[in-house]
């Protein structure tokens, strides 16, 4: 296999993080978004959507999509499991991580990739090129908070995002809100409970991946 990422990327860390606590060491290939590499004819052979991450199999298949990455790997190296064991651990981690992705990744990215000077026409990821909208920053911004107030509801009732058990729905609402930095939208002062989960999920060694 071989894993393409970009080390200051959200979503490829999260696949890291999800390798990480698998235990597997992946061949990595860097992919340089800053400097423009993924919208390149060769990467694009390899993602016509010109995003990471992105993982190629021996047989060449290419495998695009944080979850779909994270769900063969799971098949193949089922432990620990990361996606839940019982029907109702699948469900609900397959709910969060949907919700954070929906609600939370992609309102801080409305944010962020509307205001960043260095994304004046690239508003969107993706092979087109589309101009920054100002008012999105706003609303953005809003979204997120909004979502950090459903996170920390649900973990004031749960030890983890989807009950008891570590997850990739922890993984991926870790990220979010390392993401939210980004547009300066952190909750770690105003919401207590995600302050205490974040602080335990921060000590698992994974997360320096």
């Amino acid at each position: 296999m071989k894993f393409y990422d970009c080390s200051t990327a959200p979503s490829p860390r999260r696949v890291r993080i999800f390798l990480a606590e698998k235990e597997l060491n992946v061949p990595v290939v860097q992919v340089d978004l800053r400097n423009g590499e993924q919208l390149t004819e060769t990467f694009r052979r390899i993602n016509p959507q010109c995003e990471v991450p992105v993982l190629e199999l021996d047989d060449g298949t290419i495998i695009t999509e944080t979850i779909a990455i994270c769900r063969y790997l799971e098949d193949i190296h089922p432990l620990p499991p990361l996606l839940g064991v019982t029907a109702r651990e699948k469900a609900l981690i397959a709910m969060w991580d949907h919700k954070i992705e929906v609600e939370g990744f992609l309102a801080i990215a409305e944010a962020f990739r509307n205001r960043t000077a260095g994304f004046q026409e690239r508003a969107l990821a993706g092979p087109e090129n589309y101009d920054q909208i100002p008012e999105l920053v706003e609303r953005g911004q809003r979204r997120a908070q909004r979502f950090f107030r459903t996170l920390d509801d649900q973990l004031a009732k749960n030890l983890y995002v989807a009950g008891d058990n570590f997850s990739m729905a922890d993984i991926s609402a870790f990220i979010a809100v390392d993401f939210s930095a980004w547009i300066k939208a952190s909750p770690l002062i105003d919401h207590l409970h995600i302050k205490r989960w974040y602080e335990t999920v921060a000590a698992r060694p994974s997360l320096k991946a």
